[in-house]
């Protein structure tokens, strides 16, 4: 699993912002958002908050298809079938505006990846989501769902449910050594 890299400017009083980013903003990305918030409000720190107090999680998508649009069902139906809350969720489009705004993006796959260094995106900022899953070998990419059934939404979230658990493992160790310092 990979060490998590803190940008080299000082988190201070606000949130640690993520976005995570895929293709339309419907399926992948949100379902990440969804999950690392999840995962977040479990996690307690060292001085006892929960880890959602220090972050800002978004998500957005590459391209402009489903702008303004709600979460696919079938994803929204795949997290509910795991436990997770159903969530409110408008499609957003990344923009290269955007990018002095978050401190980490995550990137569903390497396309997604490749166009966010493209719009000029710090590569310290920028991993992709299935780094933080040590079992994930050299599979780099989480597959996109949007032509498959239900059954490949749940294999999507449990791809990216195992890849956020590293992630927000990470987060937390980074905040918990902050105040070991």
């Amino acid at each position: 699993m990979p060490r998590l890299v803190v940008p080299p400017d000082p988190i201070g009083d606000r949130p640690y912002r993520i976005v995570f980013v895929c293709t339309g903003n419907i399926c992948r990305s949100p379902m990440a958002e969804v999950i690392t918030r999840a995962l977040a409000g479990s996690t307690a720190l060292g001085d006892g908050s929960p880890l959602t107090d220090h972050l800002d999680v978004r998500s957005a998508g590459t391209g402009p298809w489903h702008e303004g649009e709600p979460m696919d069902e079938r994803a929204s139906d795949a997290l509910v079938r795991a436990g997770y809350a159903r969530h409110h969720h408008v499609a957003h489009q990344f923009s290269s505006s955007e990018l002095g705004r978050f401190d980490l993006m995550v990137a569903l796959d390497r396309r997604h990846q490749q166009t966010l260094r493209g719009l000029g995106a710090d590569p310290q900022r920028l991993v992709l989501l299935r780094a933080f899953d040590a079992a994930s070998g050299a599979a780099a990419d989480v597959p996109d769902p949007y032509y498959g059934d239900g059954g490949a939404f749940d294999e999507c979230r449990e791809m990216i449910a195992a890849a956020c658990t590293g992630l927000v493992t990470s987060l937390a160790a980074h905040w918990d050594s902050l105040w070991a310092a």
